[in-house]
């Protein structure tokens, strides 16, 4: 018999500790990715659209690219470091409010797990079992929803999203330097592919609808690249 099943938990079957911090992180990286490879390739073939000049194309691009990493990161970090403070704001809260009123905090504990089904005198029992093992925890866990052991990290989300953001935005910028006469239906094609698997990851994380996600993303993909690409048709000139 295995520790897990001892414990009462499945093989394979996802568990409390450490899911914020895992989903926050896939989260962050999914998004990056995304907006890397939209942002990106949205600039290349929009300047692509003006001129056929590589090196034009190729500053564009990389100038998109580090400009949206730092963006993105930026993005993540305040975001959320404002969650990250509200958590520790609610923690604290309830440290002080233990502190000053435990026999209030146990009949409320008690109350919360009556309304979830049980019995007067179980939910008495069990408010009294987990206060004297841990109330912090017992409080944070069924009043909040709060793990104070997974809250969430802003630099986890930053680096993630930065470096999926780069991932993301260097497809685009490879692909657009083929040659002239494929670059920019080929891009079209790389980059609506790989909307795709970044939608089906996503809802796959979320729980949705793949299908649902997936068309979401690969419709206004290919809208950002045909404005982007016909706006630089319009205004731009093609260098032979």
């Amino acid at each position: 018999m295995t520790a897990d099943t001892m414990n009462g938990r499945h093989p394979g079957e996802p568990h409390r500790e450490g899911l914020a911090q895992r989903l926050n992180w896939l989260r962050a990286g999914v998004l990056g990715a995304n907006d890397g490879i939209v942002s990106v390739a949205a600039v290349v073939v929009g300047v692509a659209g003006a001129t056929e000049s590589v090196p034009a194309i190729l500053t564009a691009g990389l100038a998109a690219l580090v400009g949206g990493a730092i963006s993105m990161a930026l993005g993540e970090y305040v975001s959320v470091s404002s969650q990250r403070d509200s958590e520790h704001a609610l923690i604290e809260k309830e440290r002080r409010e233990l502190a000053e009123m435990p026999e209030e905090e146990l009949a409320e504990l008690a109350g919360l797990y009556e309304a979830r089904g049980l019995s007067p005198e179980t939910a008495q029992r069990v408010a009294v079992e987990l206060t004297a093992h841990d109330a912090l925890r017992a409080h944070l866990s069924t009043e909040l929803g709060i793990d104070p052991d997974d809250v969430v990290s802003p630099w986890h989300a930053a680096l993630a999203s930065a470096v999926a953001f780069t991932i993301g935005g260097i497809l685009p910028l490879l692909v657009i330097l083929t040659p002239a006469a494929v670059r920019v239906p080929l891009t079209f094609g790389v980059v609506l592919v790989a909307l795709a698997i970044t939608g089906y990851v996503a809802a796959w994380i979320g729980g949705s609808s793949r299908g649902r996600a997936m068309l979401r993303v690969v419709i206004g993909g290919a809208l950002a690249l045909a404005a982007t690409f016909a706006i630089g048709a319009a205004l731009g000139t093609t260098v032979g």
